[in-house]
């Protein structure tokens, strides 16, 4: 089983792909400072495997690498960074614009 998460900008959201197809997206604002991480969803079929992890570590860390602070309105997301407190320091308390 090939994984991998694509950023498509084009749909503003990052894409987890499983042998070539799309089995997880999570949705995103890119603003000039920070993205806002709005919903995160796994399709069904590949639910229990570990994918909407993948994904947002993934988004987390694009974020880190391009310098953008995080605005977690997803519950998945803030979960998941309280649960990964590496990331913690990318947060922006602002409220999204």
């Amino acid at each position: 089983m090939a994984i991998e998460v694509v950023d498509n900008t084009t749909e503003s959201r990052f894409e987890i792909l499983v042998d070539g197809k799309v089995a997880g997206f999570a949705d995103y604002r890119l603003l000039p400072t920070k993205i806002v991480l709005t919903h995160t969803e796994v399709a069904p079929a590949y639910e229990g495997q570990g994918l909407a992890g993948r994904l947002v570590g993934h988004a987390l860390q694009a974020s880190a690498d391009t310098g953008l602070r995080v605005v977690p309105v997803c519950p998945y997301v803030a979960k998941y960074i309280k649960r990964h407190p590496e990331f913690e320091s990318l947060l922006d308390g602002a409220e999204p614009e």
